[in-house]
């Protein structure tokens, strides 16, 4: 089987977190990016990859997506060490302004202890909400491709266009 350069693993419960993932293939290229929803492939799998997209929504009150939860431990199964990783996720920044986007920080923290190189940060301008685990230590920035697809979803093509110029730029 050929692959392709960049491994993009998501989990979605109701289709928005992958029609993201589909846009940013498309954006990408598709002869550039293979596409793995995490309920249908083993996590295991990302080791074939020198380049990562993930995209995770947030749940309720900054919980993880049941298919995220389903392999988080067998995430530690997969050496990161000098692989690029993007992140990008979605929440709902109205109805769950305390715990925007906290599924992508508890992600970006552990892929970046298991030796990920993280790219793709993005700026919190223009976004309004009251807390985020998603956030960098100066807190200017998210660890991702921030998406908000109840609220914002006029803005959502935009910003994966401006995001995919930026990551392929960071992946080298």
């Amino acid at each position: 089987m050929t692959r392709a350069p960049i491994g993009l693993f998501y989990g979605s419960s109701t289709c928005y977190t992958e029609m993201a993932a589909e846009k940013i293939q498309r954006c990408i290229g598709a002869d550039k990016v293979d596409l793995f929803n995490i309920a249908d492939e083993p996590i295991i799998s990302a080791a074939f990859y020198e380049r990562l997209i993930f995209g995770i929504p947030t749940w309720d009150y900054g919980e993880l997506q049941e298919d995220w939860e389903d392999i988080w431990d067998d995430i530690d199964t997969v050496d990161f060490s000098g692989r690029r990783v993007a992140l990008f996720g979605l929440g709902d920044q109205i109805g769950y302004p305390e715990w925007f986007l906290d599924a992508m920080g508890y992600l970006h923290s552990k892929i970046e202890h298991r030796g990920a190189k993280m790219v793709g940060y993005w700026p919190v301008a223009g976004f309004e909400f009251e807390a985020s685990k998603a956030l960098t230590a100066a807190g200017d920035r998210f660890v991702g491709l921030a998406l908000d697809e109840e609220n914002e979803f006029d803005k959502t093509d935009t910003r994966i266009e401006q995001w995919c110029r930026q990551v392929l730029e960071e992946f080298g």
